[in-house]
């Protein structure tokens, strides 16, 4: 969400809609209404539908829509999506008119799309369509010179929230050791995982220094899976 957020900041669309891209999560809506939540729908439409309303794309002409969890769209949707990145027209659900749209769209997934078209699950065709500028983002245990960056910032926001609450709370800073916890963790789920561990760790602490222990605790360890141990990498780990 930085990078669609960036890319659309740095670009000629970056005035539309106060300087920010229209999001859409496409695997948090009810995979019924994702079409009208995209290209919206007329009263009458379906059940529920007692006005007109504009969909998301409508929404953001002349701007910028980032899609995240492109790669939960059903079938039906997928196909409406590639005839509006080909053409720039669709229609409303219920309707007949077609609208058209100037529209950059950025897409965000964490699915291997390669393996999804393979299987049946992903068009092909739209996935060639939309992928035209690829950013790979890497994982944060791939990103060692962010991390502390990152542990810092979402510490400080933390602190902050906490003391406007006005609760004897105490800001919090990390030991020495505190912080090599946090280097040496793999950090599966990315910064959300770092930031709720942070706050774990800040609302358990007894005092203003978070410890190496309470930083631990702080973490949820997941049991290993049996390709974890067939998958390691044995290089430098014997000593013969």
């Amino acid at each position: 969400e930085l990078f669609a957020r960036a890319i659309h900041k740095a670009s000629p669309r970056a005035d539309h809609n106060d300087g920010e891209p229209l999001s859409v999560n496409c695997g948090a809506i009810a995979q019924e209404l994702v079409d009208s939540e995209l290209f919206g729908h007329v009263k009458g439409a379906f059940t529920g539908a007692s006005s007109d309303k504009a969909g998301v794309f409508e929404a953001a002409n002349g701007g910028t829509i980032f899609l995240d969890e492109f790669g939960e769209l059903p079938a039906e949707t997928q196909v409406r999506l590639l005839r509006v990145l080909q053409d720039g027209t669709f229609s409303r659900v219920g309707d007949t008119k077609e609208i058209k749209v100037d529209v950059r769209v950025i897409a965000a997934t964490n699915r291997d799309l390669m393996a999804e078209m393979a299987e049946g699950k992903f068009r092909e065709d739209l996935f060639y369509r939309v992928a035209v500028g690829i950013l790979h983002l890497p994982p944060l245990r791939e990103r060692e010179g962010d991390l502390m960056l990152l542990t810092d910032r979402l510490l400080e926001g933390i602190n902050g929230e906490a003391l406007a609450l006005d609760l004897g709370y105490e800001q919090k800073k990390l030991s020495a050791k505190a912080r090599n916890v946090i280097r040496g963790h793999g950090w599966p789920g990315n910064i959300r995982e770092l930031q709720a561990s942070l706050t774990r760790a800040s609302v358990w602490s007894g005092g203003e220094t978070i410890t190496e222990r309470e930083m631990r605790e702080a973490l949820i360890e997941r049991p290993a899976k049996a390709g974890d141990l067939l998958g390691r990498n044995l290089v430098n780990t014997f000593n013969i």
